[in-house]
């Protein structure tokens, strides 16, 4: 018997990196795990992994820019489930075009959005289910970038996940009362699909000496496992070559 069954986690970009890996560590401990992402291919990869080890995933495709989309599948969940008791807030992108010199307006929407609002979106959807429960998880993937200013990740990213710790630390001060608890995870350099977005190259030498997907799906699943009485605010680490301090 796995220590989240009966419970339903929805985990955003779940179709690879960080998303996938904690997918497969709480399907792996019972829990019945949504998955949502752009594209359905990748998440149907995932879910299938699951269910051959004997776990349950459900996919449901969606671009969590696209709030009408996020709202519609948390209603399903609470719908079809009767609960969300997880939801693991990890979408976002970068862009290449990320220097002052070179950002546009097209460019900051586009990670403002993706990084920063979508994380709102999916908070919205799922708050008023775990207010009803008088229970609830959320788990908000920053970045390094989030807590310190990082040139390699780029202004207007930075910016946008500084506002995602400021929203988890936002929903703490005041969904305590209904039993609810918010984590936002700052990770530096992990060795994710991100990373192809970068000006320049990261070697396979360079993302071997990085933090893994599974390095966060285990601080997640530490939050995920503690007590409720337990509220564990924000999570700060770094691969040991940590070149953010460089």
């Amino acid at each position: 018997m796995g220590q989240l069954n009966g419970k339903v986690a929805w985990v955003t970009g779940a179709g690879s990196g960080i998303g996938e890996a904690a997918a497969l560590a709480l399907a792996g401990e019972g829990a019945l795990v949504v998955l949502t992402g752009r594209r359905a291919e990748p998440l149907e990869a995932v879910a299938r992994r699951i269910t051959e080890a004997g776990g349950r995933a459900e996919v449901q495709p969606g671009d969590m820019m696209d709030s009408a989309r996020v709202y519609a599948i948390a209603a399903h969940i609470e719908k079809a489930h009767g609960r969300i008791d997880v939801l693991i807030n990890n979408a976002g992108l970068n862009i290449q075009k990320r220097s002052w010199a070179d950002l546009t307006p097209e460019g900051v929407d586009q990670i403002v959005q993706a990084n920063l609002s979508g994380a709102f979106y999916a908070s919205l959807a799922v708050l008023p289910a775990m207010r009803r429960q008088k229970d609830g998880l959320l788990i908000h993937t920053s970045s390094w970038a989030g807590r310190f200013h990082s040139k390699v990740s780029g202004t207007v990213y930075s910016a946008a996940k500084h506002g995602v710790v400021a929203m988890s630390y936002g929903i703490n001060l005041e969904e305590f009362r209904h039993g609810i608890r918010s984590t936002v995870i700052c990770p530096a350099e992990v060795a994710t699909p991100i990373l192809d977005k970068r000006p320049v190259p990261v070697t396979a030498e360079e993302r071997a000496r990085l933090l893994q997907p599974e390095d966060l799906a285990s601080s997640i699943m530490h939050v995920v496992l503690a007590p409720k009485h337990v509220c564990i605010n924000e999570i700060v680490l770094s691969p040991t070559w940590n070149r953010s301090l460089a």
